[in-house]
This record gives C-alpha cells, sequence and structure tokens, in this order.
C-alpha cells in the first residue's frame, strides 16, 4: 500500500461540481493530524475548512490559493508515514517532484500545439514533426490540398493562391514562407478588402470601438491579433484628413481601463442560478400590506427590560419572525413544495434569514423553527446573523429551508419584491420601520409604520390564502399580545 496518499476535494453538500481555494491552513513539509483543518475551501454557498483524512506530513499541494478545482480533483499529497525513510521514485502516488525526467527521445515525439492564429501551408497529411503523418484521430492520411470556403466577399488573389502554390523540386524538402496579402487600400489609406480576424478578435475591437478596417495585421496571412487591437486601443489619438460630412454626433468610446469585470463565482453565480431558475419557473404574485407597528415596538421595549431578557439580542426581525410561524399554523399549504404532479405540504418549518456577506447573499435557516419558543428563537437567529457574517456558514444550514424572511428594512428601504428561493411557495420582505402620519382613533398622529411584501407561488398559493397569510402577519404585529391571545 503506498504511504503517499492524495486527498481529492469532496463534495460539501447538494451535488456541487467545483470551490475556490481561499487558504492553505497548512504548507509542504508540515505534519498534520487527523481531522486537522488544512485548507479554507468557498463553495457555491459558503467558505468551509475541509479537515485532513490522514495524519502524516504534507508531501505536494496541487492547487494554489485562488485557483477553482473540480470536486473529486487532487489537492493535496500527504506521507501517511513520514518516519519510514525516504520516498521511493516507484512509489504509487509519489509527488512530480519525484518522477524520472523525460528522455530526449520521447520529447522529440510530442507535438507542440502552434501558436493562436497561425496557419501551417501544405497538405493535409504531410509530413509532421518525427516523420510522422499529421492525421485527425479515427481518420487516414489524405493526400489532398487543403480546401476552404471564400469568405464572403471574396479574397484577394495572391491571398487565396498562396497556401496551394506549387513549390519547385529541391533535394530537401525546405519550409516555405508564406505570401501575405495585400489589401486594397482607398484613398484616405484604409483597406478596403474583407479584414481577416477570428471571431474573439472581433469582439474584443467592438468593446474597445477599434475599427479593425484601420489596423495592419501581424498575424499569418495579414491577420489581426489580439495584440494589434489591444495596441491600437492604448495608442494616441492621430490625426486623420478631415472629411467634409454632414453633422452627427459621435458616439463616446471608453477604454478597458475605465471597466470592472468581475468574475460570476461562488456565492454569486449560485444565487444567479437560483435566481434566474425561480424566476421563470414558479408564477410569482407579490402583495402588499403597510402596517402600524407602534405597539409591536414598545412591546419588545418591555420585553428588553426584563431581566431575562438583558442579554439576548431583540430586534423587531424577532417578532416579524414569531408572526410567520404562528400565521403557518393558521395556513399550513403556504409551507409547502410544488412536486410536479404533487404538493408536498411540510408540518415543520425551517425558516431562512436572508443575510448579506462580503461573498453575496446567503439563506441560512433554523430547523424546525415553529417549535422554538421566542427566547430560543432569539438565541438561533443571532447565531445565524453572526455565523453568516463571518463567512463560515455551513452548507447543511443552507439546505432544506422551507419558508424565508427578508429584512430590507436594515437598507433603509419601503418594501421590495422578493423572488422565491427554489423549492419555496412564499418569502416576506419586512421594510423599514419609520415615523409616519397615521390615522389612530379617528385622529392623524405620528406612529411607527412598517410595510410588508409577500412573494408567493401562484400555483399553490391562491389570492385569497395569500392575503389571509400576510392579514395574519400584520395583525400580529399591529397588535402581537392580543394575537398570541386569540390564537394560542
Amino acid at each position: 500500500m503506498s504511504r503517499i496518499k492524495e486527498f481529492n476535494l469532496p463534495d460539501l453538500g447538494e451535488g456541487l461540481t467545483e470551490g475556490e481555494i481561499l487558504a492553505w491552513l497548512v504548507k509542504v513539509g508540515d505534519d498534520i493530524e487527523l481531522n486537522q483543518p488544512i485548507v479554507e475551501v468557498e463553495t457555491a454557498k459558503a467558505a468551509v475548512e475541509i479537515p485532513a483524512k490522514w495524519a502524516g506530513r504534507v508531501q505536494a499541494i496541487f492547487h494554489p490559493e485562488g485557483a477553482t478545482v473540480e470536486v473529486g480533483s487532487p489537492i493535496i499529497a500527504i506521507d501517511t508515514d513520514p518516519n519510514a525513510g525516504p520516498i521511493e521514485e516507484s512509489t504509487t502516488g509519489a509527488p512530480a517532484a519525484a518522477l524520472p525526467t523525460p528522455s530526449a527521445a520521447s520529447l522529440a515525439a510530442v507535438e507542440v500545439a502552434p501558436e493562436e492564429g497561425m496557419v501551417e501551408p501544405g497538405l493535409i497529411g504531410g509530413v509532421a514533426p518525427g516523420g510522422r503523418t499529421a492525421v485527425l484521430v479515427g481518420y487516414g492520411p489524405r493526400n489532398a490540398p487543403a480546401k476552404r470556403r471564400p469568405r464572403k466577399g471574396g479574397v484577394p488573389a495572391q491571398a487565396a493562391a498562396a497556401p496551394a502554390a506549387p513549390v519547385q523540386a529541391a533535394p530537401a524538402p525546405a519550409p516555405v514562407a508564406p505570401v501575405s496579402p495585400v489589401p486594397a487600400v482607398s484613398g484616405n489609406g484604409r483597406a478596403t478588402g474583407p479584414v481577416l480576424a477570428k471571431p474573439p478578435v472581433r469582439k474584443l475591437a467592438k468593446d474597445l470601438g477599434v475599427d479593425l478596417a484601420t489596423l495592419t495585421g501581424s498575424g499569418p496571412l495579414g491577420s489581426i491579433t489580439r495584440e494589434d487591437v489591444q495596441r491600437a486601443a492604448s495608442a494616441p489619438a492621430t490625426a486623420e484628413p478631415l472629411t467634409v460630412a454632414a453633422p452627427a454626433t459621435a458616439a463616446a468610446s471608453f477604454g478597458a481601463d475605465r471597466e470592472q469585470r468581475i468574475p460570476v463565482k461562488g456565492v454569486r453565480k449560485l444565487t444567479a442560478e437560483n435566481m434566474s431558475r425561480s424566476a421563470f419557473t414558479a408564477p410569482h404574485v407579490t402583495e402588499f400590506l403597510t402596517v402600524d407597528v407602534t405597539r409591536a415596538m414598545k412591546a419588545l421595549d418591555r420585553l428588553r427590560e426584563r431581566r431575562e431578557w438583558r442579554d439576548v439580542r431583540v430586534s423587531p426581525l424577532l417578532l416579524v419572525a414569531k408572526s410567520v410561524l404562528l400565521a403557518v399554523k393558521r395556513h399550513p399549504m403556504v409551507n409547502s413544495t410544488w412536486a410536479g404532479d404533487e404538493i408536498v405540504v411540510k408540518e415543520y418549518v425551517n425558516l431562512g434569514i436572508a443575510a448579506a456577506t462580503e461573498r453575496g447573499l446567503i439563506v441560512p435557516n433554523i430547523k424546525d423553527a415553529g417549535r422554538l419558543s421566542l427566547r430560543e428563537l432569539a438565541d438561533a437567529m443571532t447565531g445565524l446573523v453572526l455565523t453568516a457574517k463571518t463567512g463560515k456558514t455551513s452548507p447543511a444550514d443552507m439546505s432544506g429551508g422551507t419558508l424565508t424572511i427578508t429584512n430590507v428594512g436594515v437598507f433603509g428601504v419601503d418594501t421590495g419584491t422578493p423572488i422565491l428561493p427554489p423549492g419555496e411557495s412564499a418569502i416576506l420582505a419586512f421594510g423599514a420601520v419609520r415615523e409616519m402620519p397615521w390615522v389612530h382613533k379617528g385622529k392623524v398622529k405620528p406612529r411607527l409604520v412598517t410595510t410588508l411584501g409577500l412573494s408567493f407561488d401562484h400555483r399553490i398559493i391562491d389570492g385569497e390564502l395569500g392575503s389571509k397569510f400576510l392579514r395574519d402577519v400584520g395583525d400580529f404585529l399591529a397588535d402581537p399580545e392580543a394575537a398570541l391571545l386569540a390564537w394560542t
């Protein structure tokens, strides 16, 4: 059995396919223990520390920090018996540094891929390095001239004929330099023939606002390369002969130095995929309700003053969560999932709380939140939010949600039209609590008011059910003490 063991990146939950290495917690040569954290990986859901499967000594690290690695790929090699002496070269799984050096003969038999844009003139099936015949896998040699469909608009005759031009017989084959095409030039110095450039180069030129017709290509057959485009984009503008034309407003163009390109990966990638899938799968309906929450805010103040609650983080979101849990008991269909030919109504509530983190939006959930007391619910919410802020939320804490609350009020927003997390049938947006003029007991008085927004899956929840559920949440927030007496 080999003493060198390669540790593969594991699937950290819900079929994840890749992860980004955020930080290595060990280095080559370190002695490690079983289950010692060795690497911090960001999956599509959270940053997770992965423990070692074996004790031993780190022999090799295969990927640097910042690399994205597919699940199942080796990330580290561990010598499980470092005191057994030096590692033999024949040991299976030895690091790349211990592998034998390839011979000169084997290197000579390796074909080196040509640089981007290089075109080798001659015949398909011509002589390749090492004296072999260059063919595609699964096809035999074909001693016929290479054919290429002519470009639309035609190509200069000398360019089209150059690759197939006969070469005078010689004692030994010698490389033939391709003849560069000579494009037709107009009076203003611009090429009037077709511009040779690959699609990625054309897209780059369009993004940078570069006119390909004004460039002289440095690539094969006079084709324009990425370097030509980038050089033209960064070069100062040169004066050109003025041409009298009708007045027109030139569109402003900006260089790439004034743009920022952010890779879509990790939490942001998962959020985009989930929101797109949900928005175009579940028919969304959103209803709004404005509520006077003055009594609820006073109840929170009295709760904070109680001795057993003085060390507990009490916020309006706590009462919103409690109101949702009580309303679900009165309307169980809201806590359900569309499963194609059936609706799954769940008797437990895994209450999701949307949290904004540095890596993006995540929605951890409190498992079976309906069974918790108000104090237990407060502690669970505090721990959930603090863990999310530090980026330590585990994939298990973000799996299996059944109903979600998003607190947009912390950003000073009145409400919104939230998109359902996949697999859930309802999500509640809780807006900012503001002091506003409100009719109270027949008089206009300043009151504390908030607006709720409920989005729901119209395949499961019709307008009546959604309205009753939202109305119950509002009734609790308007007078929590009376609602508790009436419903429990």
